[in-house]
């Protein structure tokens, strides 16, 4: 497998080239987790894996709670789905609140306020009630709580964490926060190891051919529970090295299929743009001169396995506008 197959099998995994899912759970509980701090984005690159995934599949999906939003893997909010958000914030949380500890002191935040915080949210939220964080910021200054800026992000953050809050449906341009056990379903629940194995062997099956380096970064996971959940999966996974970089994937994985030529507008975010720190997408030689790959905000035009450009959506009337 040469460069360009790497870069095809990834798009095929992804169900970018491959063939597309049915719902837009489908495509979250595929990949894990997808990136959603920027939206609007990431419910494009949800949909653009839909059959017929139009904005407002995405968004019904969103607003029914099929899909949910919160704070897991990294200090980012990702897109979940209710059977993973409790086992997946049971395994990633501990580690993302200790990078938040620096930010935590530095805001003057400790146990007892947030203890405070989950309190009042949810007195706030119980019985099914959707609340903006404006709205969540005013429960606390009324409890004498400073809650403004970087600092309600953070308690918000928190209470995200330990799974007393999640996403609501948006409420006209603003996301809403409910109680993570009102909106959720009861769910199976994986131990630690159980845990590990699953979050690997989704990786490296819906993000593969990847490196282990690759796994850390997108998962959050210390290099030690890292490697311990690649271990616990390697049986089922197949192995290649290109470049001196050893890339695991699905030892079931289906080949990729060359179809007709097509062009992929990725947006910034994307699982595909994200992921992979080594073996990443080729250029066309006729954009080599004047790309700008070094910006992380880039939207890259995919054609084939190579970044041809960049692309901006307008909308114009009420239709998007690639």
């Amino acid at each position: 497998m040469n460069h360009d197959g790497i870069t095809r099998q990834r798009l095929w995994n992804q169900h970018i080239a491959g063939p597309q899912l049915a719902a837009p759970t489908d495509v979250v509980h595929w990949l894990g987790a997808v990136q959603s701090q920027d939206y609007a984005n990431a419910k494009w690159s949800v949909g653009q894996r839909v059959t017929h995934g139009a904005d407002s599949v995405v968004e019904h999906a969103f607003a029914s709670g099929q899909i949910l939003r919160t704070h897991v893997l990294r200090p980012t909010w990702h897109f979940v789905t209710p059977t993973d958000i409790r086992w997946m914030l049971a395994l990633t949380a501990p580690r993302v609140q200790a990078l938040n500890a620096y930010m935590y002191r530095k805001l003057e935040l400790d146990e007892a306020v947030f203890q405070r915080g989950h309190t009042l949210f949810m007195e706030a939220l119980e019985g099914g009630k959707q609340l903006t964080r404006l709205e969540l910021a005013k429960t606390l200054a009324q409890a004498g709580i400073v809650a403004e800026k970087m600092r309600l992000a953070y308690i918000v953050m928190h209470a995200e964490l330990e799974g007393v809050i999640c996403s609501g449906a948006v409420r006209g341009k603003q996301h809403t926060y409910a109680l993570l056990e009102e909106r959720v379903p009861p769910a199976k629940r994986l131990n630690h190891d159980e845990a590990l194995a699953e979050l690997a062997l989704r990786f490296f099956t819906s993000h593969g051919p990847a490196t282990i380096r690759d796994y850390v970064t997108w998962s959050g996971l210390s290099v030690a529970d890292a490697k311990a959940g690649h271990h616990l999966v390697e049986q089922h996974l197949a192995h290649i090295t290109v470049a001196d970089q050893t890339l695991w994937f699905s030892a079931t994985m289906p080949t990729a299929q060359l179809g007709p030529p097509a062009a992929y507008l990725l947006p910034e975010y994307d699982e595909c743009v994200l992921t992979y720190k080594s073996i990443g997408m080729a250029d066309l030689a006729w954009t080599i001169d004047t790309a700008a790959w070094n910006d992380v905000w880039y939207r890259p035009v995919v054609i084939g396995a190579k970044r041809a450009g960049t692309w901006r959506r307008t909308i114009a009337n009420g239709i998007g506008c690639a």
